[in-house]
């Protein structure tokens, strides 16, 4: 009789029997192994928790007085019959993929993740397995991303467009990763960097355990905006076009997300512009990362599943969708990220 395989797929999440633990799981449950802090993956209701030294604070910011335990990358933690490990994601700060070893087999958990260094999340580390978990978020061939320093250039120019005409930029970008991605891409020189609540709390967390994030001031409902002409203003997308963004007059909206690769998604937003960038692996970052794992079994969990998985049966790969509540990036609200 075959062993039972290390990792399956239950209707409460990603479940381990040797460790009796589950992965990102979406049901309640009684010990929980968390790849990064978005509401996808990190939620509440768990009796015990495991996640990164970098994701925790985040994760108790976001889910308030949790059982929570931290590890650092690379140590291996011995939960019942498991052995477990967390390695970077290159997601967002504090983000991991979870390796788990049973008696020689090995799964990796990617959670979502990102193969280009961006300069703030720590860089994505590939871990060779037999079994990989992976997202297709943006698992099409068009989705491929240009490096970071030439968005930088752009977004870069049109804030500058925008405070030379005395319109103030409003960036519409997920408050926890993409946001502070987008500070350390901004040139302060061209002027005052304003934050919605939400970036600002979130900013707030990561700057106190020692994250490096350029200065911002708090967009609060008194703040005066004739007292910051030339200014970008950070906030959620969902803020765009709000009664608080109209306060700021003249301006224009852009959004930073991998959709803005798709014309017909950058028409429905009517934004003014849109960047192309995204803190999930492009279709290529997908396929390295997967040939790189050396796993002949891979199990697709969200974003273009079905084609993404025939693409990879069709070229070797022992490949399957795997049902699951992960969301990746979306755009029309604050969303789960």
């Amino acid at each position: 009789m075959s062993p039972a395989p290390v990792l399956t797929f239950t209707d409460r999440g990603i479940y381990c029997a040797a460790g009796d633990f589950y992965i990102d799981p979406w049901r309640p449950v009684d010990r929980a192994l968390i790849t990064h802090g978005h509401a996808d993956h990190a939620r509440s209701g768990h009796q015990r928790y495991l996640a990164t030294n970098a994701a925790l604070p985040v994760m108790r910011h976001r889910l308030g007085e949790i059982t929570a335990q931290g590890v650092p990358y690379g140590d291996v933690v011995t939960i019942g019959d498991a052995q477990v490990s967390f390695h970077p994601a290159g997601h967002v700060p504090g983000s991991a993929q979870i390796r788990v070893a049973v008696a020689g087999e090995i799964w990796v958990a990617s959670g979502d993740y990102k193969t280009e260094a961006d300069g703030l999340s720590e860089p994505f580390e590939p871990q060779s397995c037999h079994h990989f978990i992976t997202e297709s978020t943006f698992g099409l061939p068009v989705f491929r991303w240009q490096p970071q320093a030439q968005i930088a250039r752009e977004l870069n120019d049109w804030w500058a467009a925008c405070a030379a005409v005395g319109k103030t930029a409003f960036l519409g970008a997920y408050a926890l990763g993409k946001a502070q991605r987008l500070l350390t891409m901004l040139n302060a020189d061209i002027g005052p960097i304003l934050t919605h609540g939400a970036v600002e709390a979130t900013n707030k967390v990561l700057r106190a355990q020692g994250i490096d994030l350029p200065d911002t001031v708090h967009a609060t409902a008194e703040i005066d905006p004739k007292a910051y002409p030339g200014a970008l203003v950070l906030a959620p997308p969902s803020a765009l076009g709000s009664a608080w963004a109209r306060k700021f007059g003249t301006q224009e909206n852009a959004f930073a997300s991998g959709w803005m690769q798709l014309r017909g998604v950058r028409r429905r937003r009517a934004g003014d512009r849109g960047f192309v960038i995204s803190d999930h692996a492009d279709w290529q970052g997908l396929l390295d990362t997967i040939r790189e794992t050396g796993a002949e079994n891979i199990y697709v969990t969200h974003g273009y599943t079905d084609i993404f998985t025939r693409y990879l049966m069709e070229n070797g790969w022992n490949a399957r969708v795997v049902p699951t509540e992960f969301e990746g990036e979306t755009l029309d609200t604050e969303g789960k990220e």
